[in-house]
């Protein structure tokens, strides 16, 4: 994704991250890629899914967006965990949520747009 730096002054906001990463895409990619999938690449997990849902809803597009966010899905989830076995279900359910709001946001909606 086109995104500003860490120390950027006036980071762009997730339309603009959204547009220019499309922008991007359609000028370099060819058509008849099947799909592009992102890492989170030090995004917080709701600034990669917010930015995937987004830039899904500026298509249709020639190929498929998606995710493979390996560290923004695991990071909520060990957060909640802390390494504490009485913390598993809530570990697990921080991960389906955060699943949930990236398939969701693969087809350009949100979590609440969607059932689960």
């Amino acid at each position: 994704m086109i995104i500003s730096g860490k120390s950027a002054k006036g980071r762009a906001g997730a339309d603009e991250v959204a547009r220019r990463t499309v922008a991007g895409l359609r000028d370099m990619v060819p058509a008849s890629v099947g799909g592009i999938v992102f890492l989170s690449g030090g995004q917080t997990p709701q600034e990669a899914t917010d930015h995937l849902r987004i830039m899904n809803t500026l298509g249709p597009h020639p190929w498929k967006l998606s995710f493979s966010y390996g560290r923004a899905l695991q990071e909520p989830a060990l957060k909640a965990w802390g390494g504490k076995p009485a913390n598993v279900k809530a570990a697990q359910d921080a991960f389906q949520r955060l699943a949930f709001a990236n398939k969701a946001a693969c087809a350009g909606k949100s979590l609440a747009e969607i059932r689960v």
